[in-house]
């Protein structure tokens, strides 16, 4: 019988030198990604002083995302994915280079930040979408959910430390200091890519096309469990993402001002932290997508929660709750999709997670903000946990094979 554990399961790393490699170079990459992140945020609204201006910098994500995250998938499912990713992971380097060029410089033009944001979307594409069929290639199926967790607690680690190290670096050095970090952790990516043996697509792989697109989401649509991780996300996120009501909620429901904005976006990240910190027990669930379907009606009523009380604290402990959930959820939604998707079509289905784990949170955003706008911070924010624990036990209702799928069969 395996050993249970409650922290989280470092087996993939004592298991696996190539996924060990795959996963520092990837750490230490988030880490100089989300200081990127912070620094051209903070560079737009130097040069424009405009809130809308730094805004636009999301829309230049998230259009090349969209618009390239399928064919990415594509492209992953025809050639080497080793040698795919070591191309895009140079070229993501070549243009964080570029930025802290421009910063050193003091080009100082808001095109340019646009211009460079987007090619560093496209390239994160077709990037991200052939990285994630690497796990199932070295990793026994029993640790997928371990390695997804590992993968999640960096990522937490990253988006917690970075803003806080860029921030020093920023105001100590410049910004071009925070950009030439990041173009330093892309030679930790390629190191741990380099060492990995070729990754050919299992039987030879799919011709690049419009007919290799759709194949791959014909396959998710017909999954029943593939579609279903994919419809429980974006019903969480598109119906119940909160963080475009954060200014408002902290203004006129906790009566607070900047630091308690910051206050709520950290719980969610603690929250997502100590889930992946003690991820140990999600490798010993059998029913994967019963759990998931629990997280995700979590994540709604904690949300919900929040509206429901204006003391900070309990506020701040129902996010930190909601945080957790969503590390669940990503957990299983990851392991469900890896273990569950012919290695041919894995970059396909894998840049329809992408797009979905994009996509859902940017709609969610937007919808709560028109909603706030109209119904005020805190109905918005019971509205849109109440739909978002609705949509979960309709689609509890609407899938018994999802519901009592064993991970163990």
């Amino acid at each position: 019988m395996p050993r249970r554990r409650l922290f989280a399961d470092l087996s993939p790393l004592r298991e696996s030198v190539d996924f060990r490699w795959l996963w520092a170079g990837q750490s230490l990459s988030a880490v100089g990604n989300v200081m990127t992140m912070v620094a051209v945020s903070i560079q737009a609204y130097d040069v424009t002083g405009s809130s809308i201006a730094v805004g636009g910098l999301g829309l230049a994500n998230l259009i090349p995302t969209l618009l390239l995250g399928l064919f990415g998938g594509s492209i992953a499912d025809a050639v080497d994915r080793r040698r795919l990713v070591l191309l895009t992971s140079t070229g993501l380097m070549a243009v964080a280079i570029l930025f802290a060029v421009q910063a050193f410089l003091h080009w100082d033009r808001l095109w340019l930040l646009y211009l460079l944001t987007a090619t560093s979307a496209a390239l994160a594409a077709v990037d991200g979408s052939a990285r994630r069929t690497f796990p199932p290639r070295f990793l026994p199926a029993r640790l997928l959910p371990a390695a997804a967790a590992l993968n999640q607690l960096s990522f937490q680690v990253a988006i917690i430390a970075a803003p806080l190290l860029a921030g020093v670096l920023i105001a100590t050095v410049g910004i071009g200091a925070a950009y030439a970090v990041d173009a330093v952790t892309f030679l930790a990516a390629l190191a741990g890519v380099r060492r990995l043996p070729p990754m050919p697509p299992v039987g030879g792989g799919a011709t690049f096309g419009l007919r290799s697109v759709a194949e791959g989401i014909r396959y998710a649509a017909r999954h029943p469990l593939i579609g279903m991780i994919f419809l429980l996300d974006l019903n969480a996120t598109a119906l119940a993402m909160p963080t475009a009501l954060f200014p408002a909620l902290a203004d006129t429901h906790f009566g607070g001002g900047p630091q308690t904005v910051s206050y709520l976006f950290a719980a969610i990240g603690d929250g997502g932290i100590v889930a992946a910190t003690l991820s140990g027990p999600l490798g010993h669930l059998r029913h994967q997508g019963r759990a998931m379907l629990i997280s995700v009606a979590l994540w709604g009523t904690a949300i919900g929660a929040v509206a429901l009380t204006t003391h900070l604290w309990l506020g701040l402990i129902c996010l930190a709750t909601a945080g957790a959930a969503d590390i669940i959820t990503t957990v299983f939604r990851a392991t469900i999709l890896q273990a569950n998707t012919p290695d041919d079509l894995l970059g396909r289905v894998s840049s329809l997670d992408l797009m979905v784990g994009i996509g859902g949170p940017n709609l969610g955003n937007l919808r709560a903000g028109t909603l706030g706008g109209v119904l005020g911070p805190a109905p918005a924010l019971l509205l849109g946990g109440l739909t978002c624990l609705l949509g979960a036990g309709l689609l509890t209702a609407s899938s018994k094979t999802f519901r009592r799928y064993d991970a163990s069969r």
